[in-house]
């Protein structure tokens, strides 16, 4: 199952979204439960959010490292 977790997990207390990944806390805790078609409009609509959360991850996030190792870079 596709997630979108950078297992950065905090809640963005202005915007209602995880610092780490852009889903609300219901968002995360239905995760399993979404059909394929609801987790994919939700994660359409994370890089949207995370632009409107005060603070971003500090460092890199073991999903971001391991898709930079993957992709050579």
């Amino acid at each position: 199952m596709e997630s979108p977790c950078i297992l950065v997990c905090a809640i963005d207390d202005r915007t209602g979204y995880c610092f780490g990944c852009g889903r609300t806390r219901d968002e995360i805790g239905s995760w399993t439960l979404y059909s394929d078609a609801e987790r994919h409009n939700i994660m359409q609509a994370l890089p949207a959010r995370l632009e409107t959360v005060e603070r971003k991850p500090r460092r890199e996030t073991r999903r971001a490292r391991l898709a930079r190792e993957r992709s050579g870079a």
